[in-house]
């Protein structure tokens, strides 16, 4: 997450580029809608057209869930 310098709200756009790149920007926040993808969406107002981001501990909460995802699934192929 030094990717970020610092910061402590990142655009969804910002994500979805970095970590989801096949996904059209509706699509990201459809999964996240749906709960496809567990991460909470900030929103700066109320209004629909209001600045959507995630907060970088819940990102890199996502992150480390992940991981521990893949190490889990690479432990059951490899031992």
């Amino acid at each position: 997450m030094a990717r970020y310098e610092g910061a402590t709200m990142i655009p969804a756009d910002t994500v979805r580029e970095d970590f989801f790149p096949h996904l059209t920007r509706p699509k990201f926040l459809r999964k996240i809608a749906d709960g496809d993808i567990k991460l909470p969406v900030v929103q700066m107002e109320e209004s629909q057209k209001s600045a959507k981001g995630f907060d970088i501990r819940d990102l890199a909460a996502y992150y480390d869930e992940r991981r521990d995802q893949a190490r889990r699934d690479f432990e059951k192929l490899h031992h």
